[in-house]
């Protein structure tokens, strides 16, 4: 990463938050290393970084340009649904859309998950 980057970086995420962020990079669930994979260098036209911090919230996917956040939520977001609908209002305040889709969905059915982020691409 290039040195003006990580400073812009370090300027919206605490120093823990960031190093959470790398930790989840390097230990990824089974749907986010798939979805990643189709993700990961421009393969839908614009770019997107994998567990992106921003403030005191780290994102599993975000595409800058687009200002967009994919969340692949599994089992655990049935008991935090509270907490979600908090941060992506917060996040929705710092003109940031968010896109959750389901563990299962990523498994099961990538093709018409990767149909769901280009539309949400198409509305910017």
């Amino acid at each position: 990463m290039r040195q003006d980057a990580r400073r812009s970086v370090r300027c919206v995420a605490d120093g823990h938050k960031l190093k959470f962020a790398r930790e989840q990079r390097r230990e990824p669930t089974e749907s986010e290393q798939r979805l990643w994979q189709h993700l990961r260098r421009h393969s839908l036209g614009v770019p997107f970084r994998r567990q992106h911090p921003i403030g005191e919230f780290v994102l599993d996917f975000y595409c800058a340009p687009a200002r967009l956040a994919v969340e692949i939520d599994g089992p655990a977001h049935e008991q935090q649904r509270e907490y979600d609908q908090w941060r992506d209002a917060e996040l929705a305040e710092r003109g940031i859309r968010m896109l959750r889709i389901g563990d299962d969905q990523v498994r099961q059915y990538i093709n018409a998950v990767l149909e769901m982020i280009r539309t949400e691409l198409a509305k910017v």
